[in-house]
């Protein structure tokens, strides 16, 4: 990987733990620099639209990540509930090792945070909260589902994932993830 390339991901995996751990607003662009150790020149460079374009690329990266682990764990599982299961006792989980600090949801820090402020970000958002319900959706069709059933299913699951996500964050449990994954596992087989 070449310097350049290279200044362009520390950058952008600085900004995306920052955004993640500390939230949209909370971080700027000086302690981005810093703390990726690359010039200022590079951030301009590479984001010439400052914040708002780099917020952007960590929605998308994220996406990416969220997407694969999602394909890896229903890849994993002979049904859709199984898999949510799993994909929610992993996030409780890394949540629990985490110390229940370091990270936003995506809800959070993404859609909430940074919708009311930037058009661009909230349309951004949107597709990520699409993609996720998309690719659940794909699976619970599989499973049998029909297509009204397996889209509101997809929503349910999402809107639950991420609420008992922000409750285990606040309480510092992650029992509201537990009991979520065990709910959804449950709707996702009998809503066949």
């Amino acid at each position: 990987m070449s310097e350049k390339s290279n200044a362009r991901e520390l950058i952008v995996s600085t900004a995306a733990r920052l955004f993640f751990s500390q939230g949209y607003h909370a971080t700027g662009l000086n302690q981005i620099i810093k703390e990726s150790g690359t010039p200022k020149g590079s951030l301009y460079h590479y984001f010439p639209s400052g914040k708002e374009e780099l917020a952007h690329v960590c929605i998308e990266k994220a996406n990416q990540h969220i997407l694969q682990v999602f394909e890896e764990t229903f890849a994993a599982h002979d049904n859709t509930g199984d898999a949510i299961q799993q994909f929610i006792h992993d996030l409780a989980d890394e949540t629990e090792a985490a110390g229940f600090t370091g990270f936003l949801p995506f809800s959070f820090w993404a859609a909430v945070e940074t919708s009311c402020i930037s058009h661009q970000l909230r349309i951004a958002c949107q597709g990520v909260f699409a993609d996720w319900q998309q690719i659940i959706k794909k699976h619970l069709l599989l499973d049998g589902m029909n297509e009204e059933k397996a889209r509101d299913t997809a929503l349910l699951i999402i809107s639950m994932m991420e609420g008992a996500l922000i409750i285990s964050l606040t309480n510092q449990d992650k029992q509201p993830l537990l009991t979520a994954a065990e709910y959804l596992s449950v709707a996702a087989k009998n809503a066949l």
